[in-house]
């Protein structure tokens, strides 16, 4: 089993923080750049799935949906599943910019994984939440003979940080100390013979993690950013 991981291209939200005042979370719509960094990924990820067929698992925001009609790969997609549980970490509705720094500044000090938002998600909730879409997805895949055996998951820089802790079952210290994939930048998750998951190169790294933990490759070793 083949997991490729790919967060959607830049978004009103990444260049505008008033955006959020103004537009839900959900609606938030790629931008001119964003549009473009979407068709410009289609030919890693199209080398990345192989030959086909693919399941396409995609965040329901607007962002992730453009994301996935600009890479234009619908004749490699066996199917597009749009999944809740893909979405990003869930930060209220229209949000308050006063509150809204307050809140980031919080959960900088608190730490990302357990700080819950007064009016949304911790990463925690996030973590439980993306658990539960793998547990499925496996279960799915091993009762359904017909689904393919390469998965694209389009979703978000946290909520796919949480899914590879998940399944590489990294420390949360560990998750803490790790930036966000770039915009439209692709990881490969990849299920060993052992059932154990490995990931293709690691996520840049801001910080030694505080507990001492590091990032692995499929051979149980060390790998450290480029």
């Amino acid at each position: 089993m083949r997991i490729i991981l790919l967060r959607h291209g830049e978004s009103l939200g990444n260049v505008d923080e008033m955006a959020y005042c103004r537009v839900p979370d959900h609606a938030l719509p790629l931008t001119k750049r964003g549009q473009e960094q979407a068709r410009a990924a289609r030919t890693a990820v199209r080398a990345a799935l192989g030959p086909g067929p693919v399941a396409v698992y995609v965040s329901p925001y607007l962002r992730t949906q453009q994301t996935l009609r600009g890479l234009d790969l619908g004749e490699v997609f066996e199917r597009v599943v749009h999944e809740p549980r893909l979405r990003e970490q869930d930060w209220g509705n229209l949000q308050d910019p006063i509150e809204q720094e307050r809140q980031k500044q919080a959960r900088h000090a608190f730490g990302h994984f357990f700080f819950r938002l007064a009016h949304g998600e911790s990463g925690a909730d996030v973590d439980d939440r993306v658990a539960g879409f793998m547990s499925d997805l496996e279960r799915r895949m091993e009762t359904e003979p017909s689904h393919p055996r390469t998965v694209l998951i389009v979703s978000h820089g946290l909520t796919l940080r949480l899914l590879v802790r998940r399944l590489c079952m990294w420390s949360i210290e560990l998750f803490e100390s790790l930036s966000n994939p770039r915009h439209c930048e692709q990881r490969i998750l990849h299920k060993g013979p052992d059932g154990r998951w490995s990931l293709d190169r690691p996520f840049e790294q801001w910080r030694d993690s505080p507990d001492g933990a590091v990032q692995v490759d499929g051979n149980g070793e060390v790998a450290r950013p480029a």
